[in-house]
């Protein structure tokens, strides 16, 4: 970070709590769309065991997203329905 002469104290803290966080957020959110891509490419695959393996572990993730402030409430909420309702249809559709 390169510091300005003349930008307050208070500023440069502010600038730097801010790099943290955007690292923070970033690894948060790479890893809930990585385990969204894996869901996707596995219920393209049609793979109902590794569907089923998968839901739980994806679901949890897209929660931790919601719970560390990345994603919103409702885009979680739609991420999970979404995704659930997919995966329902493909172990379904197998086991049937």
């Amino acid at each position: 970070m390169a510091t300005i002469k003349g930008t307050k104290k208070q500023g440069r803290k502010r600038h730097r709590q801010s790099l943290e966080r955007r690292m923070r957020n970033r690894s948060v959110r790479t890893r809930v769309r990585r385990q969204m891509r894996m869901m996707r490419a596995a219920m393209a695959e049609g793979d109902a065991a590794k569907v089923k393996d998968m839901l739980p572990e994806t679901m949890s993730v897209i929660d931790v997203g919601w719970r560390k402030g990345v994603i919103h409430r409702n885009t979680a909420a739609r991420y999970k329905s979404r995704m659930s309702r997919q995966a329902e249809a493909i172990i379904s559709g197998k086991e049937a």
